[in-house]
This record gives C-alpha cells, structure tokens and sequence, in this order.
C-alpha cells in the first residue's frame, strides 16, 4: 500500500494565496476598465462630432488620473509579489528523514480475526464446552474418588463426595433434587452447573436408575387426564320471534351480528324464508351455514306496506326499496294512479322479476 508523502513547505500556503489573490485582483480591474469603456462608448454615441465624442472620451478628471494610476500601480504591485516573496523571507529547510523512517517502520500485516476464538472448544452441537480444551485441562490430575454403582437420585452428600466430586457441586445437585428434579436417564447428569465432562465420562459407567423409576414419557401421559366430553345442545331459534340473546346463542354468533339481524329484521318487517337471514350485512356465508339448521320460521306473516298511501320516506326506510325505487312508485302512482293490484308495480321499468319476487310479500294496495 503506497503512502502519500504529504511536503509542508514554510511559506508555500501563503505564497500561493498571495498570487491567487493578485490574479483576481488583475481580473475585477480589467473588467473594470472595461466595463467604463463600454460605458462611455454607449454615451458617446449620442455625440454629434466624432471629434467631441473622441475628446469626451479621452479626457479624464484629475480625480480620474489619480485613480487609474493608483489601479495600475497596485496591479503591477500585486502580479510582482509572488515574484519578490522569497527574497524577503527565507524558508526554513525540512527534515524528512524521521518521516521516512516511520512509513518504512510500518508492517502490513492483516489481522487475524479468528485468533481470539482459535482457543475455543465447541462439543459436537456447536455449543461452547467451557469446562475442558484441547489444548489446556482444567485440572490437571484425575479428581479423587472412589467408584460404585450408585443411583443419582437416592444418593447422599457423603456419597457424592465419596465419588470425588466437589462440595459446591454436590450442593448443586441437592438444590436440583429438592425443587423436584429427576435423573431419568444416565446422561442427564451432564446438565449439572460445575460437573465437567470428563467427571461425566468417569461417573457414567456406574450410573444405576432402577427400572421403577418414572420416565419422561410416562409422567407425560400421566398428566394427560381424561374428562369425559360435555355435548353442548344448541336451542334453535325463531327469526321472527327470537332476540338478541337467542341468536347469540348460536356458533359464530356474537353481540354484533346477533344487533345485526335483529335491526335487519325490524327494518323488513319481518322474515318471511330463512335464507334472508343470510342477507344480513357481514354475516360470513360459512356461519350463516353452520346456523342455518338452528333456525326455524313458525310465523311467516310479515309487516305489509300500502303502496297506495305510503310517502317517499315510508317506502326508502324498507332495505329492498331505497330512494330510487321509492321515488319511481310515487311517481307511476301520481302520473297513472293508484294501484290495483300488487302486480301493477311491474310495469316500473326499473322493477325487475327479482326485485318483484323480493318485494312482493311486503307490499299491498289496501
């Protein structure tokens, strides 16, 4: 990797300003100058005498000499400055040898990234071992002790210190069994909090759990319980008689829904097939279906509308007429007269077969 060498010459910043500044001090004066110029060609246009305009133009004021030389002379001050500068001050020579010296001090060497995890050991899981290394033991010898079949879940304190494990972690495995832990199987002594691996490998031979002690799998269908299942009966409901309460009774009937069909109901004037419950606004077509064999019709009379005497706002309010329909009735019925018949209103060009079948049940002329 190249290191620029970076040079700081004593004088060479201010050097370089000062002949900047005289180059663009050169720049605004001749602009200047040329600017006046121009100006004074465009008024001496309106001279009559070419003799005039050229003595106007030339002649200039004491003021006006007196400023054009004081301009040349500080331009040719200012373009001769750079020039003159090291005669007046003398530049101090720089070492560069201890700059040197450091660049070629530097080694560039990348850095190992993985060296601060190189010492590490992870078991087979990819889990860190924190308790032995290839490379280093935690202790050194053997941990003393004499071996026996012995069963971890009945052993004592003394037992476990005969076997050379440690006091702190015989503690450890006490607090385990007294909060109601289980050895269930020889391997689980290695979840132990200070029992090393190799302490595991030693003590694993001579693990015994007898045979009546509970498994894992039995105390977990043990807390499995069996309750014989309560059959819930469904009340069926009226849809012209039932409430709020009644409907949400029902599966996949809330307070909403259940207000819903009520207040659909009571603007129709009643039900008269079950499928208009389906009509309800929001109500899923997979609930109505799941509640559909819970609903019965005893009472099919509905609330009957005179088509004859009903204003634009007695006709809007029902959910199947709105506006539209309402206005076009009142105005066959003004045009034509009233109706004879329920049928008459078929010939509203805007009432169609459907419309009429839904309509019917709701409408009279007496």
């Amino acid at each position: 990797m190249n290191c620029p060498m970076v040079l700081n010459w004593p004088g060479m910043g201010r050097k370089f300003i000062l002949i900047k500044a005289g180059r663009i001090f050169s720049s605004f004066t001749v602009l200047f100058l040329l600017n006046l110029w121009v100006t004074n060609l465009i008024l001496g246009i309106t001279v009559p005498m070419p003799k005039k305009f050229l003595s106007g133009y030339l002649y200039f004021t004491r003021k006006e000499r007196m400023g054009i030389i004081v301009v040349i002379v500080l331009i040719i001050f200012f373009t001769a400055l750079p020039f003159l500068y090291p005669y007046f001050i003398s530049s101090k020579p720089v070492d560069h040898s201890a700059f040197k010296k450091e660049i070629a001090a530097i080694k560039w060497k990348p850095a190992d990234s993985t060296a601060q995890f190189s010492k590490q050991h992870y078991d087979g899981d990819n889990y860190r071992n924190y308790y032995s290394s290839p490379q280093k033991k935690y202790y050194g010898k053997e941990p003393a002790g004499e071996l026996f079949p012995f069963d971890p879940n009945a052993l004592s304190d003394e037992g476990w210190k005969k076997l050379g494990i440690r006091d702190r972690t015989v503690t450890t495995i006490r607090n385990y069994l007294s909060k109601g832990g289980k050895f269930r199987q020889p391997e689980d002594i290695g979840k132990i909090w200070g029992l090393h691996e190799d302490e595991v490998r030693r003590l694993l031979p001579y693990i015994n759990i007898p045979p009546t002690a509970t498994t894992y799998a039995d105390n977990k269908n043990a807390d499995k319980r069996s309750f014989p299942k309560k059959e819930y009966k469904i009340t069926p409901v009226d849809i012209n008689t039932g409430d709020t309460s009644a409907f949400i009774a029902l599966p996949g009937i809330g307070s909403k829904l259940a207000n819903r069909i009520v207040a659909f109901r009571d603007k129709l004037g009643g039900f008269y097939k079950i499928e208009q419950v389906g009509e309800t606004f929001a109500l899923p077509d997979s609930t109505f279906q799941k509640i559909r064999s819970h609903l019965l019709l005893t009472n099919r009379e509905v609330k009957k509308l005179n088509i004859n005497t009903a204003s634009v706002d007695e006709l809007k309010i029902h959910p199947y007429i709105r506006y539209a329909l309402a206005n076009a009735i009142i105005q066959y019925r003004t045009q034509h007269g009233k109706f004879l018949t329920v049928n008459d209103i078929k010939k509203i060009m805007i009432v169609t077969d459907d419309i009429y079948n839904k309509l019917e049940p709701y409408l009279s002329v007496q």
